[in-house]
């Protein structure tokens, strides 16, 4: 009789209790992804200056294109080559408030003036959805 009152208590015990498995939300943060984000900004940086290219022809036109867009995209090139070197740097070390989030400010509150995390794809087909919309027909 005591050892079923003992099992009793034991399972009340073992099915009220809530053990969190998932992840912590900065799990995927880490140095690894720290340094291949400074690589790819290293790397792949430079394709911001055609992406800016067209995204201000897409707002403003062509004048706009080859004036203003190049500059911001030559602008944006040397911030993510800075922001890629400064990564790849300290990647073993936690540097942006304690973690190992990129230390730029996002582009989803800002759409203008942030950063993604990874540079931007140049081509028409890519196998994921947070890339930009493009004007498909002109009129």
């Amino acid at each position: 009789m005591k050892a079923a009152a003992a099992l009793l208590i034991t399972l009340s015990f073992a099915l009220s209790a809530h053990a969190d498995i998932q992840a912590p939300p900065a799990s995927d943060q880490g140095p690894t992804r720290k340094l291949g984000r400074g690589l790819s900004n290293i790397a792949f940086g430079v394709t911001e200056i055609p992406d800016q290219i067209f995204a201000v022809n897409y707002a403003e036109g062509n004048s706009a294109a080859w004036s203003y867009g190049l500059v911001r995209g030559v602008g944006r090139f040397f911030a993510r080559l800075g922001y890629g070197i400064y990564e790849v740097a300290l990647f073993p070390f936690p540097t942006h408030k304690g973690t190992y989030y990129p230390p730029y400010r996002s582009d989803i509150p800002w759409i203008n003036s942030g950063y993604e995390e990874f540079p931007p794809e140049l081509g028409f087909d890519t196998r994921y959805n947070y890339v930009r919309d493009y004007q498909r027909d002109p009129n």
